[in-house]
């Protein structure tokens, strides 16, 4: 069975499901995608997702329960897809943000169209702190080509990185597709999650995501993706060399860029962009860190 860490599943608290119905359906199309448990992650961010982390508890717990009444086997685990704000920590301790079922790994969402200057000083923070920062989709930041060092440094380092199932079936566009293919191909991707809105334009399409990485990394390191590294942060174990994301062929990359230089197959895909609901107006974050 496959854990999903990200999803925007809790009626009408952010962009994602509108409706209890909306969340009834996007619960059994998780099952049948073989998923067993599922965070729900909603967005916190002041001034547009007003959201707190005693707020997101009681959905959870009011979701699980509508879940149970209807006999639809999935577990929910409380969490947020926490934006970059200048007091993280201080906000994550206090309860305010939230880790993934209260663990020491924590959901980051970055600003969509502008790298906050101090980025790689907040995820640091996060880890001196006691936390793991997860950063969440750096494969559909549009910012991700001219900053992509920054990220396969930060993995390195010990900040995990999330890759959205979606971008690896090409739903956000070719950009995001060669991103993340690249990212799970150079062994700097930590876990694969749906990131589901809804039913419609962000579906939760996790065994089409584990399909595209076993094809890229293999069934071993596809499998730890979905499983065995969500298993572990669910369990609240610390990172480790045998979590340590496993680098695969570079092969379908370069088949997809033509052989070419990222730039250039970038230019040849018409610099697609993720479908990113919501994301347009985030960027005043970046003022916060300027």
């Amino acid at each position: 069975m496959m854990i999903d860490l990200h999803s925007h599943i809790l009626p009408g608290i952010d962009d994602g499901a509108t409706d209890l119905e909306t969340s009834l359906a996007m619960a059994r199309a998780s099952v049948a995608e073989g998923v067993s448990v599922l965070a729900c992650t909603p967005h916190i961010l002041p001034g547009l997702f007003h959201n707190s982390g005693p707020d997101i508890r009681l959905a959870v717990s009011s979701l699980q329960d509508e879940l149970d009444e209807r006999d639809i086997p999935l577990k929910l685990v409380t969490g947020a897809d926490n934006h970059v704000i200048p007091d993280f920590v201080p906000a994550l301790r206090r309860g305010h943000l939230l880790s993934i079922a209260d663990t020491r790994y924590v959901l980051v969402e970055p600003p969509h169209h502008s790298a906050p200057p101090r980025l790689g000083d907040l995820l640091f923070g996060i880890m001196t702190a006691g936390y793991v920062p997860i950063v969440t989709h750096p494969e559909r930041l549009t910012w991700i080509e001219t900053h992509y060092e920054l990220m396969a440094d930060l993995s390195k380092r010990g900040v995990w990185m999330q890759i959205t199932a979606g971008a690896l079936t090409g739903s956000f566009g070719k950009r995001a597709k060669y991103w993340g293919e690249r990212m799970l191909c150079e062994g700097l991707a930590h876990i694969i999650a749906t990131d589901t809105h809804d039913m419609e334009g962000r579906p939760p399409i996790l065994s089409q995501g584990y399909a595209c990485a076993v094809k890229l990394v293999g069934e071993e390191e596809a499998e730890r993706l979905v499983h065995t590294r969500p298993l572990a942060i669910l369990e609240n174990r610390p990172p480790s060399t045998e979590l340590s994301p496993i680098a695969g062929s570079k092969q379908g990359i370069e088949d997809n860029a033509g052989r070419g230089s990222s730039s250039e197959y970038l230019a040849r895909s018409g610099q697609g962009r993720a479908n990113s609901s919501g994301h347009a107006i985030l960027d005043w974050v970046q003022r916060l860190f300027s």
